[in-house]
């Protein structure tokens, strides 16, 4: 049950390969082997690149789907406007259990990423490149690459490249983790809407995009805008790399022309010929029925047309075999533990939408469901980063998508299936680091407990929106609870909200379980008087 993908799955090439060129003669394109296959590729200018773009009709394939040539024009802009030099992020962080074409390309196919990264620097006059990874199989694979070619990170180097290692968490993927964390922080959204081409690494203009979107600008540079567009559906050209798993016989990675038939692609992969439904566009993606699916082709505007999506390319079939909300529960739980705990909406709301789902299964009839829907609701637009966005839109789609089952479970006994465990998931539905409840160091047990003199509390309210892992106002305004553990991830918060209650009603006392003082926060012991946190 919900057994983790390996790195590099089976990969399958429906047509003439492009992106998996030479992966019939090697497992890994070395530099040579990459030259022989693909051969030479000549510098591009700015503009050119941007016009190349443009015409292919080239979107970020992270997920977000970004036109290209927007940003690169973006960032170039800003960079001759500030006079400084523009930084290259490629974003290899593939940190959603169900996906793994990036992963595949960076350790079978990684200088044709970098053809695509290495253009555009040359062509902006950029003197940094970084390469953001969390498996070391694509560490290994990248750092050999730039060695390949003789990169490094030398003060002295023309351009200066590496790869930043981060820890397998979703919110690892976003934009502003991967900035944050080369910048030597660690790799959680900022809290802040911030513009990577604005103000990216280093407070530089940075270009950053996924590792496939880089891989598919070299090849369009090395065959011409004509010849690319020759494959693919008109407005959306090309192929794209899907990860398909789920209920099937042989989970791949598969480079597919747009305008393929979904039906077709779940037919190799050997799924059930009618699934229950298909999660499309990964664990922030939609579900669609069995119907639909004969009716989608592989393209961004196909499935959002029927209600999926592309995003990062995963395809998830399930049979109709299994509970398909006792599945959606496992991955909503997994959501939850994944929150970078900065945020009420996310790190609250996503346990408590979890639960409401949980409540639904066991008969909690149309006050659970109310319960999903609204929370679903609220954590929307509001967190720190798309997590919380993206993990609503699947909860909304797993309720609209299976009504039927919703009825059986919230008012009957249920739908009478099992839970199969189909949807992969991370070492039994967890990630492996960094993540709370997740075993770091920052996730181990409580170490401090946060207390509220009544005596001073004037309901001010500020606690909670420093510490929202702890504190919620009630509906007097005050804090619903008087006493509670301070996670280890929240001590530096836990420390801002006593020193910035305006009343003086909070205080920190060391648990009794902990033999040595928290790295972040100062200890009190019990009776110390408020005035020494001012020293």
């Amino acid at each position: 049950m919900n057994e983790a993908l390996p790195d590099v799955p089976e990969v399958r090439v429906v047509g003439l390969p492009q992106l998996t060129s030479g992966f019939d003669l090697v497992d890994r394109l070395d530099l040579p082997m990459h030259l022989k296959v693909h051969g030479p590729l000549e510098p591009m200018g700015g503009e050119q690149l941007a016009q190349l773009s443009e015409r292919i009709n080239l979107r970020g394939r992270g997920g977000a789907g970004f036109p290209f040539h927007k940003k690169l024009r973006s960032v170039a802009e800003t960079a001759i406007k500030r006079g400084v030099r523009p930084v290259v992020v490629v974003n290899g962080s593939e940190d959603e259990p169900a996906c793994r074409k990036d992963t595949v390309m960076i350790n079978r196919a990684p200088h044709l990423i970098l053809d695509g990264a290495l253009l555009c620097a040359e062509a902006m006059g950029a003197r940094t490149l970084v390469v953001g990874v969390t498996r070391e199989s694509t560490k290994r694979s990248m750092e050999a690459a730039l060695a390949e070619r003789g990169l490094n990170n030398g003060r002295r180097s023309a351009l200066r490249a590496r790869v930043q290692l981060n820890p397998v968490r979703m919110v690892t993927g976003a934009a502003a983790s991967l900035i944050r964390s080369i910048d030597g922080g660690p790799a959680v959204p900022p809290g802040r809407k911030v513009s990577a081409s604005k103000n990216g690494v280093g407070g530089a203009p940075t270009l950053l995009s996924n590792a496939e979107t880089f891989a598919q600008l070299a090849i369009a540079a090395r065959i011409g805008p004509e010849r690319y567009c020759n494959t693919g559906l008109y407005d959306e050209p090309g192929t794209v790399m899907l990860t398909v798993s789920g209920a099937v016989a042989r989970p791949m990675v598969i480079e597919v022309p747009t305008g393929v038939p979904l039906r077709y692609v779940l037919q190799l992969a050997g799924a059930p010929p009618m699934p229950q439904g298909v999660l499309t566009g990964g664990y922030h993606g939609k579900w669609i029925d069995a119907a639909t699916v004969n009716e989608a082709i592989v393209s961004r505007n196909s499935l959002d047309a029927v209600g999926g999506a592309l995003g990062a390319g995963a395809i998830l079939p399930i049979s109709q075999d299994t509970c398909p909300l006792g599945e959606s529960l496992m991955v909503a739980k997994w959501l939850a533990e994944e929150s970078a705990g900065q945020c009420g909406p996310c790190y609250l709301g996503l346990p408590a939408a979890a639960r409401g789902l949980e409540d639904i299964l066991n008969g909690g009839g149309p006050a659970a469901l109310e319960a999903v829907k609204q929370v679903a609701k609220n954590v929307k637009r509001r967190g720190a980063c798309s997590h919380p966005d993206g993990s609503a839109m699947f909860l909304e789609s797993t309720v609209k998508a299976f009504s039927d089952d919703i009825a059986a479970h919230a008012l009957g006994n249920g739908c009478g299936r099992p839970v199969e465990g189909v949807l992969p998931l991370f070492e039994g539905g967890r990630a492996p680091t960094g993540i709370p409840g997740g075993g770091g160091e920052e996730n181990g047990p409580s170490r401090q407990k946060i207390f509220v003199d009544w005596t001073l509390c004037r309901g001010h309210g500020l606690c909670a929106d420093i510490l929202p892992e702890v504190f919620q106002l009630g509906a007097d305004g005050f804090p619903t609870v008087a006493q509670a553990q301070v996670p280890r991830h929240a001590e530096a918060k836990a420390i801002r909200a006593v020193r910035r209650c305006p009343a003086l009603a909070l205080r920190i006392e060391e648990g009794a379980q902990s033999k040595a003082p928290s790295r972040n926060l100062p200890v009190l012991s019990q009776g110390r008087g408020r005035r020494a946190l001012g020293r």
